[in-house]
């Protein structure tokens, strides 16, 4: 990914334009009760769009939002209106639902917007074909607006309808907040100051693998915490107990340390937190386990107190810190000493920090730490995939439009 070849907003003509703005309104929502209904719980990514949404309701544009709203629990879609009501609160504008994503009556809704005036459209996920962009359905979005301007990274590692379909059937641009993610996340693989350090945490070795081997490359240290560390350790031949150590990552694992061999960048727990297997772990005791071998019947939570001081001196050295992903299960107070220990090293650093992951960003929330990063991505796997070097079809798409000079 090139940032130099990103098309902005500023290069848009968008005064009485109809402007299709794709946000990622995908937050959590509290359900009905009888004393309230459905309401927004964290409006974190609807306040990261406010900068392209009042940029472009003050040079008066016509602004059409979508996004899709995925629910926690399985079941089919939810309707926009409680990220409507949230925005309207926000922006102290009005913003209106309409009853669908497409059609007439959509059209006829967004004939009547004002300059700098909004209309949220229903919740794209309605939508059959926007998982598999389908080309009929980028196209009756395309008849919606003049211009298209994508705000969604946290969704553009996604090639759907309304996040690389339509893009290629109007001038498009990437928004503020697509222009900031893709910039700070550049300027950690193409011109990073040095020392680079990259703090792995979290699970799933399988998803952040790939990251992994790009860190191996570029970062000069790699620290790897969280239940990441147990594939890496049982490959070593250490005994992981009851831990989180999925069979099938071993072999990953294991590709990853004959990369690091004789490099000195990856870096490994020494001591542990250990609780004993079937207690609540709301309620266990953390064992500091000297060394990384669980016994059986114990299982690894937290890193341990001389591993988080050795990974916050690299944090310390560093001109350029990565973290995502918690040391540990931080939400509860006895393995939370790990994760608590590397955000406070980030918060205090002078580096360019960046930082990604849902865990990672509550984490930093719950510390009082969010406002001294650098940067916080919103997008978790967008923001891996474009680390490891794959191409996003949602920059993709903005990167090849031509754009209209204003």
């Amino acid at each position: 990914m090139m940032m130099a070849g990103l098309r902005t907003i500023e290069e848009l003509d968008v005064e009485d334009q109809r402007v299709l703005l794709r946000a990622d309104f995908s937050v959590p929502l509290a359900p009905a009760s009888a004393s309230a209904p459905v309401r927004v719980v964290d409006d974190t990514r609807i306040r990261a769009a406010l900068p392209t949404i009042d940029e472009l309701r003050r040079r008066g544009a016509r602004l059409v939002l979508i996004s899709h709203l995925d629910r926690e629990d399985p079941g089919p879609p939810v309707s926009m209106l409680p990220v409507a009501e949230r925005l309207a609160k926000l922006t102290g504008a009005p913003v209106p639902l309409a009853p669908a994503v497409v059609g007439p009556p959509v059209c006829e809704l967004i004939g009547r917007l004002a300059p700098g005036a909004m209309l949220m459209l229903e919740n794209v996920g309605f939508e059959a074909g926007e998982t598999r962009n389908d080309p009929l359905l980028a196209s009756a979005l395309a008849e919606l607006a003049d211009l298209y301007v994508d705000d969604a990274f946290a969704s553009a590692h996604r090639a759907h309808a309304s996040t690389e379909g339509v893009a290629h059937l109007l001038p498009s641009a990437a928004g503020r907040l697509m222009e900031c993610e893709v910039n700070a996340l550049s300027a950690i693989v193409e011109q990073p100051s040095r020392p680079l350090v990259a703090v792995l945490g979290g699970a799933k070795v399988r998803e952040k693998i790939g990251v992994v081997h790009r860190f191996l490359e570029l970062a000069d240290a790699v620290c790897i915490g969280g239940a990441m560390c147990f594939p890496f350790l049982a490959a070593l031949g250490h005994s992981v107990g009851r831990s989180l150590c999925p069979r099938e990552e071993l072999e990953l694992a294991r590709e990853a340390l004959v990369a690091a061999a004789g490099s000195g960048r990856l870096e490994l727990p020494s001591d542990l937190l250990l609780a004993k297997w079937g207690e609540r772990v709301e309620g266990a005791a953390a064992r500091v386990r000297e060394g990384v071998d669980v016994p059986d019947g114990w299982m690894g939570l937290d890193i341990g107190p001389r591993t988080a001081d050795r990974y916050a001196a690299e944090i310390a050295k560093a001109a350029t810190v990565f973290w995502t992903g918690p040391m540990g299960r931080f939400e509860f107070a006895a393995f939370a000493g790990g994760t608590r220990k590397v955000a406070e090293a980030v918060a205090s650093s002078s580096a360019t920090t960046v930082v990604g992951g849902g865990e990672t960003d509550l984490a930093l929330r719950s510390y009082g730490l969010r406002d001294r990063v650098s940067h916080l991505s919103t997008g978790g796997g967008a923001a891996l995939q474009f680390l490891e070097g794959r191409e996003l079809p949602g920059v993709a798409a903005l990167l090849r439009t031509p754009v209209p000079v204003a």
